[in-house]
This record gives structure tokens, sequence and C-alpha cells, in this order.
């Protein structure tokens, strides 16, 4: 039986999911409906993508007994009251990252999901990518000997999208680009708590970063040397370098090859008609095909992005905005 989805919010990212699910088997996957803030943007969402059923509203999808999991392609602010009240209604539930504005929500969102026994996934699709599958047996066969030092940088000209700009909206690239290189240092030092951390900022009008780099260290005399920015487009790869080696990952946040001294990997992304809005997006397949064969194995959080992962993760991102002053309304609470 297919896994019947529901599609909260209109935007650009849930059109690039259901884009990418029409890649999948129509026999695993169904979207059942789409919710929006607006009735119109719902149906023309609905009409677009052939689905059969369109809200007005977020609730609605909660409680739709039609829906197996649903998506939360909100903006950031929303992920956290959004996901809630999906698992208090029962339903599974794949949010797009950052799973909610800091640890404290992200804590009260993962107990909610172990109460009821419910899929909770953050949408870190990088971890579904198959180079990241690639990535893990190298590291793991010590390939390249000891890691040592990682350099992620990631950035882009943002200067334009308007809800990175905000504070009330959840902005900044410490929330939208920064858990990208966060999560590829926590998995290359298997989730190792930093020592110490040395970061350095700058915040817009509103209060949120515009861009920031770091440097953490970690037991060992281990490093990783990270930056974002949303002011100019950066070499965005990952180097991942070793007491006998050095792996280099272009695009590292939705990767389809990978440098290693011994060979390249590549993976091609499926071909397809549809039309998407962000770099390599029909890659979510992976992310939605995991998903599916974690719910239907009564998975309650996912191996490749665990629950105390996505704690961490956010624990991280609660360091650096405090380290470069970006406090958001949900931090008061």
């Amino acid at each position: 039986m297919a896994l019947r989805w529901g599609i909260v919010s209109a935007g650009k990212i849930s059109h690039d999911f259901v884009g990418a699910l029409k890649s999948l088997s129509h026999e695993d996957h169904k979207v059942v409906a789409v919710a929006a803030r607006s009735l119109s943007n719902a149906e023309d969402f609905a009409k677009n993508h052939n689905i059969p059923k369109a809200y007005e509203g977020y609730l609605k999808i909660a409680e739709d007994d039609d829906i197996d999991i649903v998506y939360v392609g909100t903006l950031n602010h929303q992920h956290f009251p959004v996901s809630k009240m999906m698992l208090e209604h029962g339903k599974h539930v794949l949010c797009e990252k950052p799973l909610t504005m800091n640890q404290k929500q992200t804590s009260e969102l993962i107990g909610i999901a172990i109460q009821k026994k419910l899929f909770l996934m953050e949408g870190i699709w990088s971890r579904c990518f198959p180079i990241y599958t690639e990535l893990k047996y190298i590291l793991d066969a010590g390939s390249i000997g000891d890691v040592i030092q990682i350099n992620v940088n990631f950035g882009f000209d943002l200067q334009d999208v308007d809800r990175l700009k905000s504070k009330k909206l959840g902005g900044g690239t410490i929330l939208d680009l920064g858990i990208y290189a966060l999560q590829l240092t926590q998995l290359v030092f298997k989730g190792a708590s930093p020592l110490n951390m040395a970061v350095i900022g700058g915040l817009n009008e509103d209060g949120v970063d515009e861009y920031t780099s770091s440097i953490w260290k970690y037991p060992g005399d281990r490093i990783a040397c990270l930056s974002t920015s949303g002011k100019a487009e950066y070499p965005n790869e990952a180097v991942i370098i070793g007491t006998r080696g050095i792996i280099r990952i272009p695009e590292f946040w939705c990767p389809t090859k990978m440098l290693a001294p011994e060979k390249t990997y590549e993976f091609k992304l499926p071909t397809t008609s549809a039309k998407f809005n962000f770099h390599n997006s029909v890659g979510l397949l992976f992310e939605a095909e995991h998903a599916r064969k974690c719910v239907k194995s009564g998975m309650i959080e996912s191996p490749l992005i665990t629950h105390a992962e996505s704690i961490q993760l956010a624990s991280y991102m609660d360091a650096l905005r405090a380290s470069v002053g970006v406090v958001f309304e949900e931090d008061k609470q």
C-alpha cells in the first residue's frame, strides 16, 4: 500500500518535493492533499500537481484520516508549531530543516514523537544521497587515515530572499546554510562533541546573521573550519583531510560527485520532466523513499539522521547564534 502524503505549504520547496515524488512508484507514494494559508494557493498547487484535495489552513491536513505522513515545507518559524500539531493528531512527520528554531523546541518535538510512537525526521536530505553512503564506507574503512580537519564553505547571494533577512521568520545563514556544514562535520566526526569554538559573523539591520566563520576544535586535535554567507556565492564544497589522503565533495549538500584518493565517485540523478526551483531537487526522492521505508518498518526515527543528532545540531546552531548575537523570540520563551 502506498504511503499517503499530506503537503503543508504550497511554496517552492513543497513544489520541488512533490515533483521529486513523481519520480517514485505511485504504488509506494501518493499525495493526498495540500494545505496553504490561502485556499487559492492550495488549489493552484493541487491543480498543478494533480492532488485530489486542497485545504485552507494546516489543521485540516492534521484532521484528514486519509493521510499517513505530512511533509512540512513552511518557513522556519512555523516548523515547530505545525509539526507539533501533526504529531498530536497522529501523523508521521518529515519536516524541512531546521527541525525547529532551537534546541528546546527540538527536544520537545522529539519528546512528543516518542510519546506518540510516530516517525519524525528532520529533512536533512543530504544524508540520503548515495554519495553520503559511499563517504561513510570510505571513512569507516580508514582509506584516508585519521581525519584531522574538515573545511566547508557554503554561500550564495541571498540578499533578495526576504525570509532570510527577517528575524521573525527565522532568517539568517546559520539555520539555512550552517546546518548543512554542521551535519557533515557531525557525520565525519561521528557525533563527537567539540571542545571549544571561535566564531565571527555579521548581522543585518534586523539582527540576523548575514555571514559567519567558525573554527571548532574536537578531541584528538581535530579541527572543523566552517563558513556561511548570504552575501556572495562561495565555491560550496567540503574538503575532508586525513593523514593519508583528501576527499573533496563539490555541492556537498546535494552531491552527485566525490573525489577520493582511489577514485572519483559519481551518481547521476534520475531524469525527469519536472521543473524544480532549487539545485538537484529531484534528489529529494531519496529522502522521501527513506521516510517510507522507515514508516513501513514501524520506526520512529531515521538511522540516517537520528533524533539525538537533530538535538545536537540544534545545540550547535544555538551556540553559533549566541556567539554572533542572534536571538529569536522563541529563545525567550
